[in-house]
């Protein structure tokens, strides 16, 4: 379960009758089904975070709603889990506590907790590394930690804020790659925030594509090309030049 419907979202910081306000989001509708990865793509200043704070239940809708099988997101909640830009991990605690935290606050018996705490530590490869401290490990293998934390309480929807903006690129690559195959392995509906356009593109089933604020979908896109995805192929080379004359037309449009 997991399908995923944003439905006439719009988001106004401050007043909307009074000088100074925002509209960050306007009318925002898109639909992704269940266990599908959905890209949000857009320059900054958008609203895809904001779009992602909402589908977390960190931010309330001025209007409209994001439902998860039928339901509104209305709180933060382990059945929408968020994956951070800068890990957000616990510094004081080991990887497997980290990974375990969520857990915990779902009351799971403790013998369930380590059962799944390892499962996924050797999902996304750290096994030897149970027991190292997030300043021990590299930013990549934090971000593992991440996923795996974010992943072993079972949520129905995974959202990722730019989870890998902070690698070099042959590490970003690198994760992008496990992603997918940590993806595959554990299939959850996925929404990505991120500006790049090659990651969107190997990453996602679907791709929307905001337009400069107030956000909007300019574009909702079904990507039908095979995993893993090449990037010399005509298909992944025609998707990117449209994607990429979209995103320009927002700046020229300025």
């Amino acid at each position: 379960m997991g399908q995923l419907t944003v439905k006439g979202l719009s988001k106004t910081y401050g007043d909307g009758a009074m000088a100074g306000s925002v509209l960050a989001l306007n009318d925002v509708s898109f639909e992704v089904p269940n266990n599908q990865f959905c890209s949000i793509l857009g320059h900054s200043g958008c609203g895809k975070t904001t779009l992602l704070n909402i589908a977390a239940g960190f931010e309330k809708p001025t209007a409209g709603a994001v439902l998860v099988d039928g339901e509104p997101v209305s709180a933060p909640g382990w059945k929408n889990t968020m994956i951070f830009q800068d890990y957000a991990l616990f510094p004081w605690a080991s990887v497997a506590e980290n990974i375990a935290f969520g857990l915990e606050m779902k009351n799971l018996p403790s013998h369930k907790r380590l059962d799944a705490t390892q499962y996924f530590i050797g999902l996304v490869g750290l096994k030897g590394f149970e027991n190292k401290y997030p300043h021990q490990l590299s930013g990549g293998m934090r971000q593992r930690v991440a996923i795996a934390r974010a992943l072993a309480v079972r949520p129905q929807l995974l959202l990722m804020d730019e989870p890998f903006a902070a690698l070099d690129a042959q590490n970003r690559t690198f994760m992008q790659d496990e992603l997918v195959r940590i993806w595959q392995r554990e299939p959850k509906t996925v929404m990505l925030v991120t500006h790049s356009i090659d990651e969107a593109i190997k990453l996602s089933d679907c791709i929307a594509v905001m337009t400069r604020r107030p956000g909007r979908v300019k574009e909702f896109i079904q990507v039908d090309l095979q995993r893993p995805r090449n990037e010399d192929d005509a298909g992944y080379l025609k998707l990117k030049r449209h994607l990429r004359d979209l995103i320009h037309d927002e700046v020229g449009d300025r």
